[in-house]
């Protein structure tokens, strides 16, 4: 690794693949292969990644699979190699490292003349919401000679149209603009139907994607052109000066060939002295989600009132936010191994980008933000309760205001007519419009719902955050809301009905014993709350009945050395990962033998791949696995429970964005990518009170 590199342009020496620690010491032993690489990624549309060896092993892919092209070629004294995507005729540059750091991904590539390095940096700091809510990633360059020579270098990249259409030969227009100090060429479909389709398995198709070019950096060349263009760069270094404006088929293609947003840029001759560029790759949604049928604007838009002017922004800030990257990213790499090991710290730092952008970050129109995550390749759900719960963890440590903005619309929906339930809700609707739960029975019946999870979800949710800020406001806004969950609960809580759980892959379960934890720690954290909030007396009878039912459960569920799937079913067995909140919360509800001994019969149930959800299937959730290895009570037992994990991802033969739902044997998905759940391994981060602390005051929230 070329460490000048690294600080001349703010990267963190600490990396999945890398060789150097937060202290500048070699790691031992830690070499993941991501089984999918982030490059751009910021929300469920705008989202693009490497799912092969080498960023040259194939094309470049939104989350879903799609093909969203990126294309790099570097010429080399007249002769042309590629270092990203795929082109005809162009050798491939050796790729010798790849680094990934929370926000960044850094690849070393190299031949006999010259060593490349490329760098895709998304600012999404989470303890700055303006910031990360800006939907640019700059990609950077540095290049310099090998061999002691000077080399003629030019760098080219291209970004195909298809970045903004859903299907493949969707018309589309382009054109330039210019704002002070950049060049912008620009990419939509000809009819933008904004906002009117909605699913899983679904790109953009409205507003439009922008490739900025800084002209402070040396010459430039930049043009909308198409697949030839590229093809004669290749062959002669050339392209043309004019812009295409034709949309021509691909050969052997039944559809329109997408333009290419081109740029290149001479770097003329290149010796031992580092050459740097960056471009900068951004998408204007212009609306993003409908909530409650009204559409909602990209946070970013509090700030700037018009997007040339958050592009402005983002150019002139880069030099700072690249070294603001460089302290974040090694303070969280450190953290993450002090308390659980690296590789603990690889899987979570793989899913810091990923739990971000599979949210979108937008805003009402009296500015309050709403962080709304898309339910990725499970059913398309827009703020599934179940979906916000596991994924809170990273968003508690590192920012408690981004779980407001998770709550926020869930709430306010319950509140209204349209949901007439005792319970809470499970949805806001298939994304990305929010106009009303369409899951099971949707508003109308009880059909399918999860009527105690997701009224336990919402009130430990809401209980997690009024500890981090040290502020029970939040609940006391929606207190008869909150309080008529916890009622449901104590009644139908400690024995649940047969009824779906967040792991509704699995089926119907009655009498489940994890859902059981739940309700309890639940009524609980509302008696902790209750007391936050003054009430002692609501706060003495909703623990002393949390109490009487954990002291009841530790017996009906008892089944020798563990405790059962289902309290009626003896010979049975599941991770008990609700019961984190016992200690984390500081609950107390549960004797901490119960932890203990689930963690023992743990070791004893480890697969190749993990420990398996429960005695019903091979299959896991990475989430819930982190969750119960949390239960540990030393960082040995959690490693040896996380461990597999790590070697899940290093091994799995599904190149994906990382799954949650995968078989602990085979190290296959039977389904799920992409998702924002991956954020609940930070679980750990919240066991330890000082270091929960420490990240909570390092936002500004209790400032």
């Amino acid at each position: 690794m070329n460490s000048s590199f690294l600080r001349t342009i703010g990267i963190s020496a600490f990396a999945i693949s890398a060789a150097v620690n937060f202290q500048g010491q070699s790691k031992s032993n830690l070499n993941l292969r991501p089984p999918s690489t982030p490059l751009v990624v910021h929300d469920p549309y705008f989202s693009i990644w490497s799912d092969a060896d080498q960023l040259t092993g194939g094309p470049t892919r939104h989350w879903t699979g799609a093909r969203q092209e990126l294309t790099g070629i570097v010429r080399i004294d007249g002769k042309s190699f590629r270092y990203l995507g795929e082109a005809d005729n162009a050798p491939a540059l050796e790729e010798i490292q790849r680094t990934i750091t929370p926000t960044r991904t850094i690849v070393t590539m190299s031949n006999p003349q010259i060593e490349l390095q490329i760098c895709f940096f998304t600012p999404a700091f989470t303890d700055d919401m303006a910031v990360m809510g800006r939907p640019v990633t700059y990609l950077s360059w540095q290049v310099k000679s090998r061999d002691g020579s000077q080399h003629d270098v030019t760098l080219y990249l291209d970004f195909d149209g298809t970045i903004a259409t859903n299907t493949p030969g969707e018309k589309v227009v382009w054109s330039r603009d210019r704002i002070d100090g950049l060049d912008l060429l620009r990419v939509g479909t000809q009819k933008q139907p904004m906002l009117e389709e909605y699913g899983d398995d679904l790109r953009i198709n409205w507003g439009y994607f922008y490739l900025g070019v800084p002209d402070r950096q040396g010459k430039t060349i930049t043009t909308a052109g198409n697949w030839s263009d590229r093809q004669s760069f290749v062959e002669n270094g050339k392209i043309p000066t004019q812009d295409d404006l034709e949309q021509p088929r691909m050969p052997k293609s039944q559809h329109p060939a997408s333009p290419k947003l081109i740029v290149t840029m001479p770097l003329g001759s290149v010796g031992g002295a580092p050459v740097q560029r960056h471009v900068l790759a951004s998408y204007n949604d212009i609306y993003s989600v409908e909530y409650m049928r009204q559409r909602l604007l990209p946070h970013w838009r509090k700030q700037f009132t018009t997007f040339a002017e958050m592009l402005d922004a983002a150019e002139h800030d880069y030099p700072l936010l690249a070294k603001r990257a460089e302290q974040f990213d090694s303070e969280l790499e450190h953290d993450l191994t002090q308390e659980g090991g690296a590789e603990y710290a690889a899987i979570a730092i793989l899913a810091y980008r990923q739990a971000i952008g599979a949210h979108k970050l937008v805003e009402d129109d009296a500015g309050v933000p709403f962080f709304m995550p898309k339910e990725n390749f499970s059913n398309g759900s827009v703020s599934t309760v179940d979906v916000l719960y596991p994924s809170s963890p990273m968003f508690l440590l590192l920012n408690p205001k981004l779980v407001e903005a998770q709550l926020e619309p869930v709430m306010r929906y319950a509140e209204t007519s349209h949901w007439k339930f005792p319970f809470a809700p499970h949805d806001l609707g298939v994304y990305p419009l929010a106009n009303g739960q369409l899951y099971g029975g949707g508003e109308s019946s009880e059909e399918d719902q999860m009527p105690v999870e997701e009224s336990g979800n919402m009130i430990l949710m809401i209980a997690a955050l009024s500890r981090a800020e040290h502020d029970a406001s939040f609940a006391k806004r929606y207190w008869p809301l909150v309080t008529k969950w916890a009622d449901f609960l104590l009644a139908k809580g400690f024995d649940p009905e047969k009824q779906l759980c967040t792991d509704d892959f699995a089926g119907h379960l009655a009498h489940n014993t994890n859902l059981s934890i739940k309700a309890i720690e639940a009524l609980a954290a509302y008696a902790q709350l209750a007391r936050q909030l003054g009430d002692e007396a609501t706060a003495k009878k909703y623990e002393s009945a949390a109490k009487s039912m954990a002291d009841k459960w530790s017996s009906m569920a008892l089944d020798g050395d563990h405790y059962r799937l289902a309290f009626d079913k003896s010979g049975t067995w599941s991770q008990k990962y609700n019961l984190v909140w016992d200690t984390i919360l500081g609950l107390r509800m549960f004797s901490p033998e119960i932890a203990q001994r689930e963690v023992a019969f743990y070791k004893k149930h480890l697969n190749p791949y993990g420990l398996p959800l429960d005695n019903r299937a091979t299959y896991t959730k990475l989430d819930w696995t982190v969750w119960s290895a949390t239960l540990a009570s030393n960082q040995e037992d959690f490693k040896t429970l996380v461990s597999p994990i790590f070697h899940f991802f290093d091994k799995t033969p599904e190149r994906i964005p990382m799954t949650d739902w995968y078989d602990t044997i085979s190290a296959k998905h039977p389904g799920f990518q992409a998702r924002s759940v991956v954020g609940g391994v930070y679980i750990k981060m919240l066991a330890d009170p000082q270091m929960w602390s420490k990240w909570v005051d390092r936002s500004g929230v209790r400032h």
